[in-house]
């Protein structure tokens, strides 16, 4: 991969993207110009630059679909593999880059978006988890439990939000809820050492 195209992407998500738009263009990297092109509020460029590609790279299709949600102006439906694999890391990339209003725009659909996946709010959870949202990503992964309760992943990401809050009560639960389904998953496991080692200070 060339060296500095590398940097640019790095730059890119790294919440550091100056120039990296020139770059970009002048270059034909398309689909990233596009990226850029949503951080510096120009969505309409964003959504030419993903039409433009959208036949010949299915993330760009996704990054159309992108663009109508963050304007709440929504053109035909994502695929259930766009949402699987794209739906997360841009919530993501919003959320660090501080698009917080992009982001609302595009929860505020998960209902709707959980029909066509339905792992949608589960998704929707981790990134706040990981962005230290807690009180909005435990409200998304309780959502997905009362649906999505066969998933020992979510009853981990729950084991873990408990952890973090000192709830090793429910902590307990989540985690055996998470064994209950899948008695070899190895995080649960080291989870419940974890648990142990607290119980016994």
């Amino acid at each position: 991969m060339d060296l500095e195209y590398k940097k640019n992407v790095e730059k890119l998500w790294a919440s550091d993207y100056n120039g990296c738009r020139q770059f970009f263009n002048k270059n034909g990297y398309t689909l990233e110009e596009a990226y850029c092109c949503i951080l510096d509020d120009d969505i309409q460029e964003a959504k030419k630059l993903f039409t433009s590609i959208e036949d010949r790279d299915i993330r760009a299709k996704w990054g159309r679909f992108l663009c109508g949600i963050i304007q709440e102006k929504i053109e035909g439906y994502p695929s259930y593999f766009g949402l699987r694999n794209f739906l997360e890391i841009d919530l993501n990339f919003l959320t660090s880059h501080y698009k917080g209003e992009y982001v609302e725009n595009i929860v505020k659909y998960a209902d709707w978006l959980y029909t066509i996946n339905p792992e949608v709010h589960k998704y929707i959870g981790r990134v706040f988890m990981n962005n230290h949202l807690e009180e909005f990503g435990m409200m998304f992964l309780l959502k997905a439990k009362d649906y999505f309760y066969n998933d020992p992943e979510l009853h981990y990401l729950l084991a873990e939000a408990y952890f973090k809050q000192k709830n090793y009560e429910e902590c307990q639960k989540a985690v055996d809820n998470c064994l209950n389904i899948l008695p070899e998953y190895f995080p649960a496991i080291q989870m419940q050492r974890k648990l142990k080692l607290n119980c016994d200070k």
